[in-house]
């Protein structure tokens, strides 16, 4: 698969506006990209919310669901992110058939050679830098965990953890094909997007 140079992270347990408002926002300024995650929210919030997501989105977005295959599936979304503590990328896909997305985070060499040999469409990489995102984040890997990351595996790489307007753009240059925001878009996501797309493109 191709990745957008911006893949949007919809925390919902962080926001102060409504998740689809939020959406809205992002798909404004040219997002094509979102990933829907909610750490807090009940199985009936979050099947709600993919599926309000689902009906406001156009089809050119590709919605995918954090940790649930289940859930993902239920609301037609595109796809599925995995954790390293969540479902395998094979347990995953027997839910999850092609062409449906199937991607996993990795936050070291061995978690990534083990995701480069799965069937996952493409690999996370992180946290690169420090981040507020997680209550419990993992090591900091920095643009040497990136260009190490690129040098492993020829699947698309996203690189997530911490990453701004100000750093982003050396994220690429190590090597990722897309960067992943959270804390970044949570004020003014419609601005803050098509900030980020301005200087990723």
């Amino acid at each position: 698969m191709q990745l957008p140079r911006l893949y949007a992270i919809i925390d919902a347990g962080s926001l102060s506006v409504p998740v689809v408002e939020f959406a809205c926002e992002l798909v404004a300024s040219g997002v094509t990209l979102i990933q829907y995650r909610n750490k807090q929210g009940s199985t009936r919030q979050m099947l709600s919310d993919a599926r309000e997501l689902r009906r406001i989105c156009p089809p050119a977005v590709t919605l995918i669901m954090n940790d649930r295959p289940d859930l993902a599936l239920a609301a037609d979304l595109q796809g599925v992110h995995l954790g390293q503590d969540d479902l395998t990328v094979d347990a995953a896909r027997r839910v999850c058939h092609r062409p449906m997305v199937v991607g996993v985070s990795t936050h070291n060499l061995d978690q990534l050679q083990a995701a480069d040999a799965s069937d996952a469409d493409y690999i996370a990489i992180g946290p690169v830098f420090p981040t507020a995102s997680k209550n419990d984040p993992e090591p900091v890997v920095g643009l040497e965990g990136v260009r190490l990351a690129r040098s492993a595996t020829r699947k698309p790489l996203v690189a997530i953890g911490g990453i701004s307007l100000e750093n982003c753009r050396s994220v690429v240059a190590a090597g990722a094909d897309s960067v992943a925001v959270i804390s970044g878009l949570s004020s003014h996501p419609r601005e803050s997007s098509a900030a980020f797309l301005r200087v990723l493109l």
